[in-house]
Formats: structure tokens, C-alpha cells, sequence
């Protein structure tokens, strides 16, 4: 595939995101009939769903790994789905209070009897899942893991306070929201694709400048995010250098010192 085949479907996928449109490739439906035969599909999803999937995949092969892969030693597993999602999700969508009791970080538990939930997140870089919450008691936002909560109860909400809660949660979401722009090196703009792959997992914006042939990505992060995204700008490598974001320069740059100070200067 040439650059500009490459281009032209980054720009397809990009029409299809801003109308709400999703292709599936048959590769990607034999996955996931796949990964329906797992036993954590029966919790994840609820009976109904499971069998409206199963219905319309019945007709794609699925992936026959059992023969052809072998594992071999692996670090501890983390669970990907966890029980409380479903339950926790129903609360949200359904704009109800919540009564949370989580574990503290110095041992024993903590109440709090008047919360709202704002959404659930998976953090790619810790491999946890966390309820993003807002503490009418405490007047702050909250995000707690979900393997540290106890037990989570819908709790009920005047009507005439869910729009001034909501509003109170996005103010002070947008004061932890923040930017960077990365430029992909011009010798690099073959390896668009796979660069854009990398950051998909955050909100970005690309722009491309015709006189010089230069991309620069926008990326929008939540603080917390901020050592993942710079771990994925490592893993690029020479292929992209970050032009705005003083946060993550001075990052980057203090681990750049580090690396240089260990592996610099040859032993003598």
C-alpha cells in the first residue's frame, strides 16, 4: 500500500467516525465470534445480547487457536471484565445516584451515601478499571478503582439536580483536560497509519501543512493519562517529536536525561 492509499482510508475511517459509523472487517467479526466462545462473555454481556451476537456472526468462521498458539510464561493477569461494569454502567445511563462503599488506601472502608457516577474507564497504562464519580459530600471528583469497591448501590436524585450536577462534573473535568501537539518527522509520513494507531485510544485531531509536508496530531489527554501517552511517543521513537505540551517536554526530556546519564558514557 502506497502513502496515499493510506492516507485516503485514514480519511474514510475519519468520515465514518464524525457520521457514528462503524466497518467491521470479516477478519475483525471472526475475532470477536472468537472471543464470544470465552468464558467471560456470559458475564459481560447480557443473555439477550450474547445471543443477538451469536445470531449474527453465526454465519463467519471463527479462529481456530487452540492448535496453533502455545503460551508460555506469562506476568500475572489482571481481569479485564469486572463484575460491578454492567451494574455501574445501568446506574449511569439511567442518570441515578449512587451509595458507595470502596476500601482506603491505609486499610478499612469509607461510605459515602450521596454520590453521582459519571462514567466508567479502562486505564490503559495501570490495566485497571475505574468509576469516575462525583462526591456530593466532598464537593470533589472522584476515581476509584472498581477492584477496590465494596459494594455500589443506585441511590435516587431529585430531577431538578441531575442537570447541575452534570454541569458541575464537566467544569471540573475540563480543568484536568489537557493538550500536546506531536509533528511526525516529514521522512516518517509513510508510517501515518501506524502512528495514528498508537494515539487511538485519545481524542486527537490531525493537520497537515502543504509547504512544508509536515503532520502535526492534537491530542487531547486527562492528566492522569499523561505518562501513557508519553510511553506510546517512546515507543514511536525518532518518527515524532513533541512540539506544544510543556508538561510532557519537560517530561520526556528529564527521562531523556536519565537514559543519558545511565547508558551515555562507555565504561572504560
Amino acid at each position: 500500500m502506497n502513502p496515499f492509499e493510506k492516507i485516503f482510508n485514514f480519511q474514510i475511517i475519519s468520515r465514518l467516525e464524525e457520521a457514528g459509523s462503524l466497518a467491521l472487517t470479516s477478519q475483525e467479526r471472526s475475532w470477536l465470534k472468537t472471543m464470544l466462545g470465552h468464558p467471560a462473555a456470559a458475564e459481560a454481556f447480557s443473555t439477550e445480547t450474547l445471543r443477538k451476537l451469536n445470531s449474527l456472526l453465526e454465519p463467519e468462521a471463527s479462529i481456530e487457536v487452540g492448535e496453533t498458539i502455545i503460551e508460555k510464561a506469562r506476568s500475572k493477569e489482571r481481569q479485564v471484565y469486572h463484575p460491578l461494569l454492567r451494574p455501574l454502567r445501568r446506574i449511569i445511563m439511567e442518570n441515578q445516584g449512587i451509595q458507595i462503599t470502596y476500601a482506603i488506601k491505609h486499610g478499612g472502608e469509607r461510605t459515602d451515601p450521596s454520590g453521582f457516577p459519571h462514567k466508567l474507564e479502562y486505564n490503559m497504562y495501570k490495566r485497571e478499571w475505574y468509576l469516575q464519580w462525583y462526591s456530593t459530600r466532598q464537593r470533589s471528583l472522584m476515581s476509584t478503582k472498581l477492584r477496590n469497591i465494596v459494594s455500589a448501590e443506585p441511590a435516587p436524585i431529585p430531577a431538578h439536580r441531575i442537570e447541575g450536577l452534570k454541569t458541575r462534573v464537566a467544569r471540573l473535568l475540563d480543568g484536568l483536560r489537557e493538550s500536546g501537539c506531536i509533528q511526525v518527522i516529514p521522512v516518517y509520513n509513510a508510517e501515518l497509519s501506524r502512528i495514528l494507531s498508537t494515539f487511538s485510544c485519545f481524542d486527537k485531531s490531525v493537520a497537515f501543512d502543504e509547504a512544508t509536508g509536515i503532520y502535526h496530531i492534537t491530542v487531547h489527554y486527562m492528566r492522569d493519562d499523561s505518562e501513557f501517552l508519553l510511553s506510546r511517543i517512546r515507543f514511536l521513537g525518532l518518527r515524532v517529536k513533541i512540539t506544544q505540551g510543556e508538561q510532557l517536554k519537560q517530561r520526556m526530556l528529564k527521562s531523556a536525561e536519565m537514559a543519558v546519564g545511565r547508558y551515555g558514557e562507555m565504561e572504560k
